[in-house]
Parts: C-alpha cells; sequence; structure tokens
C-alpha cells in the first residue's frame, strides 16, 4: 500500500494497514542504518523543518538524523530562540518558513491539536512530534517496531503502561494503535493520574502487581510534572516509586520473558530503577531510541512519497 495522507497527527485515526505500512518501511531503513554507508537519497532536493516549542532530545535528534540519512535539507527551529519571543503567532512563523519552500515541518508543541491547526493552514507536510496532552504518533510506531522485534508478534500480547496515564501522549497514541493490532493493554498510576482513562476501553489495575503480573511488555512513564497545574497528584516522590515504580524486587512478579520500555527521559529512583533500567536482559529503552530514528525515515518518506503523487 502507499500512505494516502499529507499529514501523520496521530494514530488514533490511523488504520491497521497504514500501521503495519510504516513498521514494514521501519524494517528497510533499520537495514540502512545497520549499513556503512547510512543514505539514502529518497528526500534529496526536500527541506525538513523541525519545529520546535518545546524541549526535546531524542525526537529531535532522530528526526534530524532521519532527513539527512534520507539526503534532504535538514533545518533545526528552537521557539526561545525565534521571532515567537516577539509575539509572532505559530501559523506566522509556520507560514513564513513555508514561504522559504520547506516541504515537510516536525512540529513539536505545548498546545493540544497545535499540529492539526497547522496541518489545516498549510501545503506543507505536518508530522506531529507531540502535542500537549494529545498524540505523539512516532513515538507509539517505534515502540511497536520495539515490541514486534523482541516478540515476534503482536496479537495477543500483553502491555501494562504504568504510570502518568492523564498526561502522557504517548500513552494515548500507543494505546489507539495498539489495540488495532490486537494488542490487549492495561492501565495503572496514581488515581489522579487516570482521570477520565476509562475512555480507552482498557483494563485499569488496581495494584502493580496486577499490572505487572502477566504482562508481555511493561512501559514505564515519567510524571509530567510540566503538564501539571500544580497540585501534588501524589503525597513525595518516595511515596510514588514505592508504589508506582519499578524495582528489581517487584520484577519478581514478572513473566520469565517480560521486556521493559520507557519513552524517555528516565527519572531514575522514581519511575524506574537503574537496577531495571540498565538490565540487558529485559530493557529494550535503547532499542527504542534505535528504532526511532528508522520509523521517523519512515514516516517521512511515506510523506515525500504522497507529495510525489500529488504533482
Amino acid at each position: 500500500m502507499v500512505y494516502k495522507r499529507k499529514d501523520l497527527i496521530g494514530t488514533k485515526d490511523l488504520s491497521k494497514e497504514e500501521i503495519l505500512y510504516f513498521i514494514e518501511l521501519a524494517k528497510e531503513f533499520k537495514t540502512l542504518n545497520n549499513s556503512d554507508f547510512k543514505k539514502s537519497s529518497a528526500l534529496h532536493g526536500k527541506t525538513v523543518i523541525n519545529a520546535f516549542y518545546e524541549n526535546s532530545t531524542r525526537t529531535r535528534i532522530s528526526f534530524e538524523i532521519a532527513a539527512k540519512r534520507l539526503a534532504a535539507d535538514a533545518i533545526n527551529f528552537t521557539a526561545s530562540q525565534s521571532s515567537s519571543k516577539k509575539g509572532e503567532t505559530l501559523q506566522d512563523t509556520i507560514h513564513n518558513m513555508e514561504a522559504m519552500k520547506t516541504d515537510i515541518f516536525v512540529l513539536r508543541h505545548s498546545c493540544s491539536g497545535a499540529a492539526q491547526f497547522v496541518a489545516n493552514n498549510t501545503d506543507a507536510s505536518i508530522i506531529n512530534a507531540g502535542d500537549g496532552l494529545n498524540e505523539h504518533p512516532t513515538q507509539a510506531l517505534l515502540d511497536i517496531f520495539t515490541i514486534l522485534e523482541h516478540k515476534g508478534k503482536l496479537e495477543g500480547l500483553t502491555v501494562a503502561i504504568i504510570g502518568d496515564i492523564f498526561h502522557s501522549r504517548v500513552a494515548r497514541s500507543d494505546i489507539w494503535a495498539m489495540q488495532k493490532l490486537g494488542i490487549n493493554i492495561k492501565l495503572f498510576g496514581p488515581p489522579m493520574m487516570l482521570s477520565n482513562v476509562e475512555v480507552f476501553g482498557c483494563h485499569i489495575c488496581k495494584s502493580m502487581q496486577e499490572a505487572i503480573e502477566g504482562s508481555d511488555v511493561l512501559i514505564m512513564l515519567r510524571i509530567q510534572l510540566e503538564r501539571q497545574d500544580g497540585t501534588p497528584a501524589f503525597p513525595s516522590v518516595r511515596e510514588y516509586s514505592k508504589f508506582f515504580g519499578l524495582t528489581s524486587a517487584k520484577m519478581k512478579l514478572a513473566n520469565k520473558n517480560v521486556l521493559v520500555m520507557h519513552p524517555g527521559p528516565i527519572n531514575r529512583g522514581v519511575e524506574l530503577d537503574s537496577s531495571v533500567a540498565d538490565d540487558k536482559n529485559v530493557s529494550i529503552i535503547l532499542h527504542q531510541v534505535e528504532n526511532g530514528v528508522a520509523v521517523r525515515m519512515a514516516v517521512l518518506h511515506a510523506l515525500n512519497l504522497y507529495r510525489n503523487s500529488r504533482k
């Protein structure tokens, strides 16, 4: 199949076939990334701007690497050093950069819906690299790719997502995408971080033990302090770690071949102990980071194919 959309805004509206299409493309680009010559000419002559209105390490750098490995001109835009600090609107900023003949924007923004808003107001392609509490689709795609690599299948697996579910755009994108692929989802976290999660139709666990037992994959989430209104969702970090953190002791409850994942950055000793994060027998966190480049190459390539087909 061919991806027939101008943009990638979220996984909620993606079909199972579209998700698997991105994964198959990512497999090809991972092979390229593991070769001695990590270059393709797929986006030669195209311009990709990473427009980040929030801080980022893994996502921004992997998109930059992905664009450059596809031979595109990759430009990094940082809002804190731009005219947005002088009052320029998001739409005006994008339109000005589009006027410089930009083909694809990778947008990260603190406002939910920002990516769709920009996509509706530009002819350039938009990739959502995280918008507020809404979605982070490429993280979900790389999570699925990583699970498939290590488990050899997706349908019938049980994935527990643990931590700050309510404020996590990663959780939302993971849930929407994984459910379409036949993955069973369990959720667990502090009560205030599980607000309204019933809408997802997932099993909501009552304890860490319930979340861990029987799960094939544990996805740990950090506390999204920057998206909270200042009201603590738990008494203290120590108590959060005690009841909701993943430790070596709690890992004894897990399946023999369980995998541990985390979208990063890790708050070591809070949601995840170093003894687990660095355990190469269970932790595939760095595999997620590696696969992020291949997945983002796949997305850039797919959008470019669509753009070329419309000419």
